[in-house]
């Protein structure tokens, strides 16, 4: 047994943090004690909660006051914030520990930045593994933070239970610039900001997406009513209550009726594919690979292959090299 699993097990936020680091190491030999780590951990459950919104919307300031909602019912919360990343270093830019100073404070949070080092879809490679490990490590909710929302910030709804879209009271021109593929997926919408002068525009914001939402088609996993749209205020903590007993109610009807461990299977699957292409891709990353890839890539530049037929005869290399590539050194 790997020397963090025990001590992770029982919740120690050390053993948490050093894990994290682990699992997002490139390292070949740190990737094998990651797998052995990840398959040494319990079948712990905790509900899963994506969180996407437009920028601007202040995701970092609900997820604080949600969190301490949370927190007060005496629930762990897990914050995993993905972080737009310093082409410099690789880092996180932002760094949300100094965006939500009075939950990164609470014994009962833990918040990990990571940075999403270009990564597509909203969050980082190894952030579902990274649940994981907040889920053995005994947290009841792990939500899930996303860069922004665009055309590619879904990957998300692959590894929640719940997708959540937060936008910000609007109409018109930036009502439509929503896109109509995250409203699909979404399963409540919630418009913040609904407070003081704006109050007013976050309720016909809310009735604009209420009426969108019933114009997509009906998803065999919702129970009637959902997906909703609601309003609340990260400021006042308005609605916030009343948005939790309507995440709560979502996956409890999901569990009762199946739905949420079908979807689970069909996330692991979706992961499963994921990693082997990732795996296939590695395989290609050898000396031999790179300099065919480049004769072959400068003869198309020049005008001496056509780009179809030099994928197929590469293809067809790769195919007859076979097991002879083995693994990246």
């Amino acid at each position: 047994m790997d020397e963090l699993t025990e001590p992770l097990v029982q919740g120690n936020r050390r053993a948490l943090s050093r894990a994290i680091t682990l699992i997002e190491s490139t390292r070949p030999e740190h990737r094998a004690r990651a797998v052995q780590l990840l398959s040494e951990l319990p079948p712990r459950q905790a509900l899963r909660i994506g969180l996407s919104g437009t920028p601007g919307v202040g995701k970092s300031t609900f997820i604080e006051a949600f969190g301490k909602l949370l927190t007060a019912q005496g629930l762990k919360v897990a914050v995993l914030a993905v972080d737009p990343s310093s082409a410099r270093s690789g880092g996180s830019i932002l760094g949300d520990k100094t965006r939500m100073e009075t939950l990164s404070r609470d014994p009962l949070a833990f918040i990990r930045p990571s940075p999403s080092r270009a990564e597509l879809g909203g969050v980082a490679r190894r952030t579902r593994e990274t649940v994981r490990l907040c889920e053995g490590a005994g947290f009841d909710v792990v939500l899930i933070e996303t860069v922004g929302v665009g055309q590619s910030e879904t990957l998300v709804a692959e590894m929640s239970d719940l997708f959540i879209l937060l936008l910000a009271p609007a109409g018109g021109d930036e009502l439509q610039g929503v896109k109509r593929g995250i409203m699909e997926i979404a399963d409540i919408i919630l418009v913040n900001k609904a407070d003081g002068e704006l109050r007013d525009t976050a309720m016909r914001t809310v009735a604009d997406y209420a009426g969108a939402l019933r114009l997509l088609r009906k998803r065999p996993y919702d129970p009637p009513g959902f997906p909703r749209a609601l309003p609340v205020s990260a400021y006042s903590g308005e609605g916030l209550e009343r948005a939790w007993a309507d995440m709560t109610e979502l996956a409890d009807w999901r569990r009762e009726h199946g739905h949420f461990a079908a979807r689970r299977a069909e996330q692991a699957r979706h992961w499963f594919l994921s990693e082997l292409r990732a795996g296939l891709l590695a395989r290609l990353d050898r000396p031999e690979v790179r300099g065919r890839l480049r004769r072959i890539g400068d003869a198309v530049a020049r005008g001496d292959n056509d780009p179809d037929r030099a994928a197929a005869q590469m293809l067809d290399w790769l195919a007859t090299a076979g097991d002879s590539l083995g693994h990246p050194g």
